[in-house]
């Protein structure tokens, strides 16, 4: 039985939208905030991922087939949402693909995809809330980037660049619309124990020492789980961040203090 969500949560009341909800930190996103008492709008490429997180969830979840590179559809997806819950409270733009390359290596092709999930989809999906959030007067928007967005490492050539134009976004929104009342802030994680990593692992000869390589990344000498990023995410979402915008939060282990 699919537990329903509390009503007297963190965010009870609240609607959410969360872009690349099918897996990994935006399936654990969506879910954390349904049981925290906001009705949830999740949203993925592939409509039964999608559909299993809707399910996990539980409540008044609403699961959408979207692509957040291309513009209808994402006005499409807003369109829905408002007409199903009335407004959108809160935007989690966490759709984002990667490669493991050198600029060298990384054809155009490849480079313009990264940024076209990475940089224009976050771009499309907040311009499609904003007006709605500005009517209100309040609103919030959640950017997951990475940590990898503030330092360069070898062969992320495309997402280290990607994921530091988020984190610029995120500072210009915060600023341009403040005294407005629409926050805006970004997470950068280090590397998260999700299937997209797990993917990339197993692309290794040796998949359990590539794992612990990542691990030695970071001086917690682990990855971090989806529900920790989770966690941030409610917290930046809720009113115990009240007074937080255009702040990058860190969540890598220590990795960056090194």
């Amino acid at each position: 039985m699919v537990e329903t969500p509390p009503n007297n949560g963190k965010l009870a009341g609240k609607v959410a939208l969360v872009t690349g909800a099918g897996s990994g930190i935006g399936r654990a996103i969506a879910v954390r905030f349904a049981r925290e008492g906001a009705r949830v709008v999740a949203a993925s490429r592939t409509l039964e991922n999608v559909e299993e997180t809707a399910r996990l969830a539980g409540g008044d979840t609403l699961a959408l087939r979207t692509d957040v590179r291309d513009e209808d559809d994402v006005q499409a997806m807003v369109e829905r949402a408002q007409a199903r819950f009335g407004r959108i409270d809160i935007l989690v733009n966490n759709a984002g693909i990667g490669t493991s390359k050198s600029i060298l290596e990384c054809e155009p092709d490849e480079w313009d995809r990264v940024f076209a999930v990475n940089v224009r989809g976050v771009y499309l999906c907040t311009r499609a809330v904003l007006p709605g959030m500005l009517e209100r007067g309040e609103g919030v928007i959640i950017n997951i980037a990475s940590a990898l967005g503030l330092v360069g490492v070898p062969k992320r050539a495309a997402y280290c660049a990607s994921k530091g134009a988020v984190i610029t976004l995120t500072k210009q929104v915060a600023t341009e619309y403040a005294g407005q009342g629409v926050r805006c802030n970004c997470i950068c994680p280090g590397t998260v124990d999700s299937p997209w990593v797990g993917r990339l692992l197993e692309q290794n000869d040796d998949p359990a020492a590539a794992r612990r390589a990542l691990e030695a990344r970071h001086p917690l000498q682990r990855l971090a789980t989806t529900d920790e990023i989770a966690a941030a995410a409610l917290y930046l979402a809720s009113a115990d961040a009240a007074f937080m915008t255009g702040s990058a939060l860190v969540m890598d282990g220590g990795q960056l203090a090194r």
